[in-house]
């Protein structure tokens, strides 16, 4: 009998497509008479465009046209029908609508060519007068500004009074900066014009359906498709539909042929960003660590016009019990783009200042770090007052001290050495929610014993294409083999954007559904054949395996799923199902994390090593072992770079980034990364899903510089709030 596939490491069904460059990208689909576009980007942060000459442009040979706000294509014109299906609240951004210019690198002129190396060199030729205003990308100068978006979180109990009167305090402030999402890809849109006005529309994006309602707004338009098979990473960058894509399909439309335009990774960074926050936390304890007080104050960025919010002070409801509580998150506007979902968004930020804390507290208690969010483990939701649907973030701690030898660290700083070397051992709890949202899958199986399945969903490198498989194979018994995988098509099932840990959750289980739809047809043939073994079995008691279907108890007995559709007849059964998310009427739902970090820091240059990290995850059943400990492995690789290395540092007086590239802003290489360990944590949940699963793309970079921040602070004694925590800021 085969052995079950969830559960079962396995390769990814696209890999090899992808090693050998068979895997198409959105700027990869060629189309003969293809036009190409270069975008003409700001060169000041704020103020408005008084002229533009384009005549030297113009002029060169192959030079098509040159679209600005003078002379684009008629747009729409409410705020409404820029929104996707994540925007903000406020007006979304709206390429070359006007003359006003809101950041740094917005697009103001859209080159279009018949050779691209001509329409980059024209893009340099454009020339344009602007009015300048002095733009204001420092929160502290817009600190006194800062406002509350949304109806703050109530306050539970009287956290102030109960801190004035906790025996231990402590009161600090810690900082992150915005960060680039900068993946590999850059993004780009190739529009291919039809010959009857369609458009066919290949996109970098997590989100196909919502890419395709977008440019309906936008456009005004219903006869288009949007493909996006592959996705050379994301991280949240392609959640909103970014202004590349409305540039080209503008010019397909104006000038009816097919264009791509494609991005510079300089102007990625006038992209989406991680928001830059400022984040005070107060706790208040009595002297044996039970935690009294919490209040927690944060401030973030967002632009002139949207109101962009994370969940960045939420996350001590679920983490720690508490009476006395006390939560405010405002926002400070400022003259850049607004910030994106970045991945684990205010997860890896909000944790990072919560962690830190708890570290901080418990220093001045003398009590072991972990021993003390033993002391103030929290078994329900207290936000929600609901128990979790599983918690298994005690066996994370064990399991993870264990392997780490948590147990050998001595508590006092600079009390651990390597020759010349600072050891500091420090941890870390994750944590982030178990989403699932509705999502719809087709299955198909042929009379040859294959299986299709199909959702429009995005597979963004974190395997969708291959749990997709596997649980379809898993349910009609299938080898992995004989299932074949579609996706990243609108004209394909309903799928919401890929983001937020709750593609397998959600894609998963309308997979189960419509491949439990099919099992059931062919069931219902395999009873009308002639002397049957299965007729009078109950559906629960009919084993599918190996192609193959029997009763339980009857392995003999078994016949060919093949046999039963050419003996019935049948070419083909198809059925489509959608996956509901569980209700939360009764539960909530996350996965969580311990992480347990080792630095080692040359005493006299500061030169910081990460030389060994323990992430011991509990996240519901694990499909994939192999592709969800790749999830891990580059979670906590991104925890690193943002402890240590990522910033996106402005010139103040300009409004502009000085570092818009990969040779200057600093992200981790191999060089850079030592031991890590991924320990996936049994954890049965019955509740969430028929699968029993949770998202694993995210928990593995929340509590990971946090847990490093505190390494750091036990091998130096020194403290450093601010981040990244580069060896200066360390050895000044």
């Amino acid at each position: 009998m085969s052995t079950s596939h969830i559960g079962t490491a396995t390769s990814r069904i696209d890999g090899v497509a992808k090693v050998t460059g068979r895997a198409t990208y959105a700027a990869e689909f060629h189309e003969p008479g293809i036009l190409y576009g270069s975008v003409v980007s700001a060169a000041i942060a704020k103020g408005r465009i008084r002229r533009i000459d384009a005549r030297d442009a113009l002029s060169l040979s192959g030079v098509i046209e040159i679209f600005t706000h003078e002379n684009r294509v008629k747009l729409a014109r409410s705020d409404e029908s820029y929104q996707d299906d994540v925007a903000p609240d406020g007006s979304p951004f709206r390429p070359l609508y006007d003359n006003k210019i809101r950041f740094s690198g917005q697009p103001v002129a859209l080159v279009i060519a018949d050779d691209f190396d001509v329409a980059r060199y024209a893009a340099s030729l454009v020339r344009i007068d602007y009015e300048r205003d002095e733009p204001i990308v420092d929160l502290d100068r817009q600190r006194q500004f800062a406002y509350e978006p949304k109806r703050p979180t109530p306050p539970r109990g009287n956290a102030e009074a109960a801190f004035r009167t906790a025996e231990v305090k402590f009161d600090g402030e810690y900082r992150t900066p915005i960060e680039h999402h900068n993946p590999i890809e850059i993004h780009a849109s190739t529009v291919v014009w039809q010959p009857d006005g369609k458009l066919v529309v290949y996109d970098k994006t997590q989100g196909v359906q919502n890419v395709e309602r977008y440019l309906e707004h936008v456009f005004g338009m219903q006869d288009l498709r949007v493909i996006s098979p592959y996705v050379g990473g994301a991280f949240g960058s392609g959640l909103r539909p970014q202004y590349q894509l409305t540039l080209a399909v503008m010019a397909a439309r104006a000038l009816r042929r097919s264009v791509r335009v494609s991005l510079t990774r300089q102007q990625m960074f006038a992209l989406g960003y991680r928001p830059q926050t400022v984040q005070r936390v107060a706790l208040g304890a009595r002297s044996d660590g039970t935690l009294l007080s919490v209040m927690h104050d944060a401030l973030s960025i967002t632009s002139r016009f949207e109101d962009f919010t994370e969940n960045l002070v939420g996350w001590w409801a679920q983490l720690y019990r508490c009476d006395n509580t006390k939560f405010t998150h405002k926002l400070v506007k400022l003259d850049l783009n607004t910030p994106a979902d970045m991945r684990a968004p205010g997860g890896a930020t909000g944790v990072y200042a919560i962690e830190c804390a708890m570290d901080e507290l418990a220093h001045r208690l003398q009590i072991n770090p972990l021993e003390l969010r033993l002391r103030n483990y929290s078994e329900k939701d207290q936000k929600r007052d609901k128990p979790f649907s599983s918690k298994q973030l005690r066996e994370c701690y064990r399991a993870g001290a264990d392997r780490f030898g948590w147990a050998k660290r001595t508590p006092n700083p600079r009390s651990m050495r390597d020759g010349k070397e600072l050891v500091g051992w420090g941890m870390a709890t994750g944590i982030w929610e178990a989403m699932q949202q509705e999502a719809s899958a087709r299955a198909t199986l042929t009379a040859d014993g294959r299986l299709t399945v199909a959702s429009a969903t995005s597979d963004i490198g974190t395997g969708t294409y291959t749990m997709m498989a596997q649980v379809a194979a898993e349910r009609l018994g299938l080898p992995v083999e004989q299932v074949a995988v579609e996706l990243g098509d609108s004209a394909l099932p309903k799928s919401p954007v890929e983001g937020g840990s709750w593609t397998a959750a959600s894609i998963g289980t309308a997979v189960h559904e419509a491949c439990r739809a099919v099992r059931e047809e062919v069931l219902n043939l395999a009873r009308k054949l002639s002397n049957s073994a299965v007729v009078q079995a109950h559906a629960e008691d009919v084993i599918f395996a190996d192609g193959k279907l029997w009763p339980r108890d009857h392995p003999a007995d078994a016949i060919a799923i093949t046999d039963v559709m050419r003996r019935s007849g049948v070419d083909r059964i198809e059925k489509e199902a959608t996956g509901k998310p569980p209700s939360e009427e009764e539960r909530s739902f996350y996965t969580h994390s311990a992480i347990f970090a080792e630095v080692k820091i040359d005493e006299q240059l500061g030169v910081i090593r990460v030389t060994r990290v323990v992430n011991a995850v509990a996240a519901g059943r694990i499909i994939n072992p192999k592709t969800a400990r790749s999830q891990i492995l580059g979670g906590v690789v991104w925890g690193i770079g943002m402890a240590l290395e990522e910033e996106t540092m402005f010139d103040s007086d300009l409004g502009r980034p000085v570092n818009a590239n990969l040779g200057e802003y600093h992200v981790p290489v191999n060089a850079d990364i030592n031991s890590i360990d991924v320990i996936f944590v049994d954890e049965r949940d019955d509740t969430i899903n028929p699968l029993g699963v949770k998202g694993v793309g995210e928990i593995g970079v929340v509590g990971t510089a946090a847990a490093i921040a505190n390494a750091i602070f036990h091998a130096t004694g020194r403290r450093i709030r601010d981040l990244p925590i580069t060896l200066d800021r360390l050895l000044i």
